[in-house]
């Protein structure tokens, strides 16, 4: 299933949860972090469950964005959902290949208590929230069959060194953040998952986000995380391959299918190699269904 577009929903908002089907995302991610008042864990944890249990047969992947492993709530959350069986764990302020591993365990144990299939529910963690986790991006290869995806995150890294801002004065990421994306699209391209860009914090900033959205496809992303439902259209639009990309794409297919063992070959004017070829498939597996 495509993962273009992850919207962020309140967890305790029984009328965002009502509302986010219709935005169009891709997937939803059902929050008990951030959004959530601890006062209201509790009752978070029941509303996720219960829309869970509620989902149709039709409409986005569910995933469910816990707290972080050293919090002590971690487990309590996973209690709480994993017997309604969402298609994922977002697991935040990840530093690395040995959460995947707890989290993997702690998930394995659930399933098996609520008689689910072992390895069904899948894991993205948010993989830059802390220094050290900048050093571990190289560490997920391999390390779990439930790894779907890597994503990425600016506002908890830049509390954490003690950043006035993330942004340079004509609003780009400074360094460090820059940096951060770069390894998030290397680690997950490493590990052979998709890779996610993070949020636009300002949601009425449309053309901004068209922006953003658009340089991190260029990049390589395939996603993009959103905190409201605006935001949807616009990423589902900058990651879905134009119909341009999709007749290129084709005629690349096409040329290498007509010569086979050739592993370079004229189209277009155009010297094309295997790494063209390698694009050419990407760009048709992320293409709607088209005649």
């Amino acid at each position: 299933m495509a993962m273009r577009s992850l919207l962020f929903v309140p967890g305790d908002s029984e009328r965002k949860l009502a509302k986010a089907p219709a935005s169009g995302a891709d997937a939803l991610v059902l929050d008990l972090e951030d959004s959530v008042d601890a006062a209201r864990l509790p009752q978070a944890r029941g509303m996720v469950r219960e829309y869970l249990q509620a989902r149709p047969q039709t409409g986005p992947a569910l995933w469910v964005r816990v707290n972080p492993l050293d919090s002590g709530l971690a487990l309590d959350d996973l209690a709480a959902v994993v017997r309604a069986a969402p298609d994922g764990i977002l697991l935040p302020k990840c530093e690395g290949r040995a959460d995947i591993v707890t989290l993997d365990h702690y998930l394995r144990a659930l399933e098996a208590r609520e008689g689910l299939p072992i390895g069904g529910i899948g894991i993205i963690p948010v993989a830059t929230e802390t220094p050290a986790a900048m050093f571990n991006l190289g560490s997920y290869v391999d390390c779990s069959a439930r790894l779907r995806g890597l994503t990425w995150g600016a506002e908890d890294l830049a509390a954490a060194v003690g950043a006035i801002s993330n942004r340079e004065e004509d609003g780009e990421y400074e360094f460090s953040y820059r940096l951060a994306r770069s390894l998030c699209l290397l680690g997950a391209q490493a590990a052979g998952v998709i890779p996610i860009d993070t949020i636009c914090a300002n949601f009425r900033d449309a053309e901004g986000l068209r922006r953003d959205a658009k340089r991190a496809r260029r990049a390589g992303f395939l996603g993009k995380i959103a905190i409201h439902p605006d935001q949807i259209a616009i990423i589902n639009e900058a990651f879905t391959p134009s119909s341009d990309e999709i007749a290129k794409a084709r005629r690349i297919v096409a040329a290498f299918h007509q010569s086979p063992g050739v592993g370079t070959l004229q189209l277009d004017g155009e010297m094309l190699d295997r790494p063209h070829l390698k694009q050419a498939l990407r760009v048709l597996a992320g293409a709607p269904d088209m005649p």
